[in-house]
């Protein structure tokens, strides 16, 4: 009985304040996911937004998010992560069902903001929706958006390794990064989904459902195969605690030296 309310997360709702600011924290990411990305592919003036533009809006704004609720909720931000989670054992199940409904739920409410505060002309948009390009099959689509949830998650698993620490620091701009390098690949391919809730909103506010089963089956099996695949054959070995001290000690070593060479540096540049 211990096991299965474990393995199933019964306990997780027993703590009712920390999975209440978790799933607050899913659902208010996503809000601004989808506002804000989402608005990156509207264009006020007729003409089609850069993609360069596009990659760099959804990669920081993934950078922010990460960085400002991971702390409270790991900062998944995407179903295809949770559900990479689920399978590698890093959330209960019930916890995962939660957080992909309000990820859902935020993505929805962001798009519904954004078309709200939106001129009626741009709606023809699509809203940030995302569609195959042209002549690019649901097979071929399938396979794109499954790499790009495989890189993705793959990324997280390796910058959030608990016995990495050296990564921590620079886990919300590596993944921040992967989204963007997502998107400058593949936006003429897909528009570069990756996440299944960030498409569910823009859907569902454009009603425009084809092909949306690309935009779920895609990444949900490349992340959990990419998660797999890391756990099983690329996790760092678990430390000891002598070992996380030295390489905290290490690192902290390592920045206090460039800063002393940075210093000296200007020292010497000057007259």
């Amino acid at each position: 009985m211990g096991n299965f309310r474990e393995t199933f997360g019964i306990n997780d709702l027993k703590n009712k304040n920390t999975i209440w600011k978790a799933l607050l924290a899913e659902f208010l990411a996503n809000v601004l996911l989808n506002f804000f990305g989402c608005a990156s592919c509207v264009s006020a003036s007729g003409k089609p937004q850069g993609l360069v533009l596009i990659a760099l809006t959804f990669g920081l704004v993934i950078f922010i998010l990460v960085q400002t609720v991971g702390h409270v909720s790991g900062g998944h931000i995407n179903p295809a992560v949770t559900a990479g989670m689920m399978a590698t054992g890093n959330i209960t199940i019930i916890k995962g069902i939660l957080y992909i409904i309000v990820q859902c739920l935020g993505a929805l409410a962001g798009s519904a903001v954004l078309k709200a505060l939106t001129p009626e002309d741009l709606h023809k948009s699509g809203l940030g929706n995302t569609q195959l390009g042209p002549g690019f099959s649901p097979v071929q689509g399938f396979g794109v958006e499954f790499f790009l949830g495989f890189i993705l998650i793959l990324v997280i698993c390796g910058v959030c390794d608990p016995n990495r620490p050296e990564a921590k620091p620079a886990a919300a701009l590596a993944i921040g990064m992967a989204v963007a390098v997502g998107h400058l690949a593949t936006v003429d391919f897909t528009g570069s989904s990756m996440n299944p809730a960030r498409s569910f909103g823009s859907a569902l506010i454009a009603s425009n459902w084809t092909d949306h089963w690309v935009y779920w089956v895609g990444p949900v099996l490349g992340g959990i195969a990419s998660a797999l695949i890391y756990k099983h054959a690329f996790a760092a070995p678990t430390l000891g605690p002598l070992e996380i001290v030295e390489r905290y000690t290490t690192t902290a070593s390592d920045e206090k030296e460039l800063k002393r060479l940075d210093v000296n540096r200007r020292d010497e540049s000057l007259p």
